[in-house]
C-alpha cells in the first residue's frame, strides 16, 4: 500500500548562476547567523551539511517543512539551487497561501541575486572569475 504525501502549500524552486567557485557560495550560508539574515521568520535546523554542495534544513516558525540550498559546480561558477517545501501553520485561506508563495519566490530570487552581486563584485561581465 502506497502512502499519500500531500504536496506542501509553499513549494518554491529557484536557480541562480553565480560566477564564483562553490566554496565561495557555501561560505555565505555556512555561519548559522547568516540564516537569520536570509530567512528572519524561519527557525532552521540542519539535517544534512553537504559542505561545498550546500545544506538541508528542517524549517519551523512562520512555515513548517524543509529547505535546501544545493550548490552545483557549473562551467566557471556555481549554480545555486534553492528548494523550499513547507506549509503555513494551521489552516490558512487559499488567498493567504498564494500571497505567501509569491513572497517566498521573490525572496528566493532576492537572495540569489544579492549573493551574485556581492560575490561577483568588481568582475566585469564576460570575464572569468578570479581563482582562489
Amino acid at each position: 500500500m502506497a502512502l499519500f504525501h500531500p504536496v506542501p502549500s509553499v513549494d518554491v524552486v529557484d536557480e541562480t548562476f553565480i560566477a564564483v567557485p562553490p566554496a565561495a557560495v557555501a561560505a555565505a550560508f555556512a555561519p548559522p547567523g547568516s540564516w537569520r539574515d536570509f530567512w528572519p521568520d524561519l527557525t532552521l535546523d540542519v539535517y544534512a551539511d553537504r559542505g561545498i554542495q550546500g545544506l538541508r534544513w528542517t524549517v519551523g516558525g512562520a512555515l513548517v517543512g524543509t529547505m535546501e540550498v544545493w550548490l552545483e559546480a557549473v562551467l566557471d561558477g556555481t549554480l545555486l539551487h534553492y528548494f523550499l517545501r513547507a506549509d503555513l501553520p494551521g489552516d490558512p485561506p487559499a488567498r493567504r497561501v498564494r500571497r505567501e508563495v509569491r513572497r517566498r519566490q521573490l525572496a528566493a530570487k532576492e537572495i540569489g541575486l544579492g549573493l551574485k552581486m556581492a560575490l561577483e563584485a568588481g568582475r566585469p561581465p564576460g570575464v572569468a572569475p578570479a581563482l582562489p
